[in-house]
């Protein structure tokens, strides 16, 4: 009787294996995009403020209009879009932001298809709703990103299409050219197009294009988790295009009223030229960390993997080491307290000979790490 058959979902392991390594006094947490790093000064000056001075009641549905105003000016300056405040909607984190957008745009039994590996909440939220997934497998000769091609392979059209670049789990960056084609390919097949782009921001030498650059027919999910360091704020956006805002603001309503005022009023600073100098010291230090991966792994026998373009997760092929990346990693985990993300999370199918190593913490850990990596190591 209960619980319900969508809650059979499967479980997320990166968070089951946070909390097994949070029982330990030792643990080197790098299973999780959870930034060292707090939220920008600024950010945090205006929030005690805003505290002081008000009382913090419910906000508009669909977000603050000085924030949406602010996302979309954002948006706008830097890809050189036409981005109307009245396509933004600001929600309850990216998490939020998409599940309603599920909502939105799907009936149950729709097609969308996902990347594999992709990011394992789409595909449970997906199956929770009832959604039907069109896998695109994606390796190392496509640097994990889908294709044109993949899309006009699919048996059965998809209804919807998500991509995510800086990717998650492989942090690899879609071509702008390949981007451009699926725009294209998905306005005349009448394929929302929904792009991730939470870990816009964190680029190594490569730029990030937004999909909204080749169609107002795309749906952006932004977050300020990732590159603003505000994971525990629980805020993110979603840009849209004009038919979904009335379907969105009548969810929103229903399901979470508004998003958290305080985090509203805070993500104000959060666009100030002030916050943005304080993060790009940031991905300094993210680049930092990446450079020593880069580095090291090879020597410990760790070095198959797509060099990331952006964000701060290394996707690592261990087949060599063993045949199930799961029971890996809780050896690694009990052996040394280094703790990774087993590669199942994100690719049902081949993510057992993978793991996701995420670097955005300090660089004396990732040394830490390293050093404990080579003690495990044959």
């Amino acid at each position: 009787m209960f619980p319900s058959d969508r809650s059979h979902v499967d479980p997320f392991r990166v968070m089951q294996i946070l909390g097994e390594a949070q029982l330990r006094d030792d643990a080197l947490l790098l299973c999780v995009g959870q930034p060292s790093t707090g939220a920008p000064r600024a950010v945090i000056e205006r929030v005690h403020s805003r505290i002081d001075a008000s009382a913090l009641g419910y906000t508009a549905t669909l977000g603050i209009p000085k924030l949406r105003e602010a996302i979309a000016q954002w948006h706008a300056q830097t890809y050189d879009t036409d981005t109307s405040a009245r396509n933004v909607v600001v929600t309850t984190g990216s998490s939020g932001g998409f599940v309603a957008l599920f909502l939105a745009a799907l009936d149950h039994g729709d097609p969308i298809a996902m990347t594999r590996p992709g990011y394992p909440a789409y595909r449970n939220a997906l199956r929770a709703l009832g959604a039907k997934i069109i896998d695109l497998p994606c390796g190392a000769e496509t640097r994990f990103q889908p294709t044109v091609d993949m899309l006009e392979a699919c048996v059965e059209k998809p209804k919807a299409l998500i991509v995510t670049s800086p990717d998650n789990p492989s942090g690899t960056i879609i071509d702008p050219a390949e981007l451009e084609r699926i725009a294209a390919w998905c306005e005349r097949n009448s394929c929302l197009l929904i792009s991730d782009e939470i870990y816009h921001g964190i680029t190594y030498g490569r730029e990030c294009h937004s999909a909204r650059e080749y169609s107002n027919k795309a749906v952006v999910v932004g977050s300020l988790s990732k590159y603003f360091s505000m994971t525990g704020w629980r805020l993110g956006w979603l840009i849209v295009p004009d038919e979904l805002v009335e379907a969105l603001d009548n969810l929103q309503a229903n399901l979470t009223l508004c998003p958290p005022a305080v985090s509203q009023e805070a993500a104000l600073a959060a666009f100030s030229s002030e916050a943005r100098a304080e993060l790009e010291g940031h991905v300094a230090r993210y680049a930092r960390n990446r450079a020593l991966l880069l580095k090291r792994l090879p020597e410990l026998g760790l070095g198959k993997c797509a060099p990331p373009d952006g964000g701060f997760y290394l996707y690592i092929d261990v087949s060599d080491h063993t045949e199930d990346s799961e029971i890996w990693v809780r050896e690694l985990l009990n052996a040394t307290g280094v703790a990774l993300a087993p590669g199942i999370d994100f690719d049902p199918v081949d993510g057992h000979r993978f793991v996701r190593l995420s670097f955005c913490g300090e660089y004396e850990e990732i040394l830490q790490a390293c050093e404990r990596l080579r003690t495990f190591m044959p």
